[in-house]
């Protein structure tokens, strides 16, 4: 089983390999990416992590609160996406 893991508050330099580096100190990283605007395709600054279930915790001790490029990072387990309103335009 893999466990999805939430990373806030992520400089907007930061790119999909630079998460992946990150986590990889720590543990088997299934996959990464950070969240982009769908417009200008600049991320949101946010992104997530797919790790093995008994690594996650690791991670997420390892990374929350730490500092990278003089932002704190908030790193958690992430929750489901909850179901939103078709948008009207």
């Amino acid at each position: 089983m893999q466990k999805t893991i939430y990373f806030g508050n992520l400089p907007w330099s930061v790119t999909n390999e630079d998460l992946q580096q990150a986590v990889a100190q720590y543990a088997e990283v299934i996959a990464a990416r950070i969240a982009t605007d769908r417009e200008t395709g600049r991320s949101r600054g946010f992104g997530f992590v797919e790790v093995p279930e008994e690594q996650a915790q690791a991670v997420i001790d390892a990374l929350n609160g730490s500092d990278w490029q003089g932002r704190q990072l908030t790193v958690n387990e992430a929750r489901p996406r909850e179901e939103r309103a078709p948008r009207r335009y």
